[in-house]
C-alpha cells in the first residue's frame, strides 16, 4: 500500500498552486501524473533509485518532470515522504520520516 504523508500532500498542493498561476490544466495534469507515478510502487517497491542524501537502502526516489518523489519502503507499506524540485538542495533534516 502506498501512503502519502501530510508533508508530501502539502508539497503536491504547492506544486499545483504554483503551476496553476499559468495553467490550471497543466497544474492538474502534473499533480495527477506525480500521484500516478507512485502506483508502480505497489508491485515494485524498489523501482526507484536510492536517495544519495540519505544513504539508506529503504529511502528511494522516482523521477518525473522536474521533481523527485521521495519515498520509504517499510514493512507496513510504502510511504511517500516528499515531492521536491530537482534543483532544490535536498537535506535529510527537511524530510520527516
Amino acid at each position: 500500500m502506498v501512503i502519502w504523508s501530510q508533508p508530501a500532500k502539502a508539497d503536491l498542493r504547492a506544486i499545483h498552486d504554483y503551476i496553476a498561476h499559468n495553467s490550471r490544466y497543466y497544474a492538474k495534469k502534473v499533480t495527477q501524473d506525480i500521484r500516478g507515478k507512485t502506483d508502480i510502487l505497489e508491485e515494485l517497491p524498489n523501482a526507484g533509485r536510492k536517495v544519495p542524501e540519505f544513504n539508506d537502502e529503504h529511502v528511494r526516489e522516482l523521477s518525473l518532470y522536474s521533481y523527485r518523489i521521495v519515498y520509504e519502503v517499510k514493512e507496513q507499506g510504502i510511504f511517500v515522504l516528499a515531492v521536491v524540485h530537482k534543483r532544490r538542495d535536498l537535506k535529510t533534516e527537511d524530510i520527516e520520516r
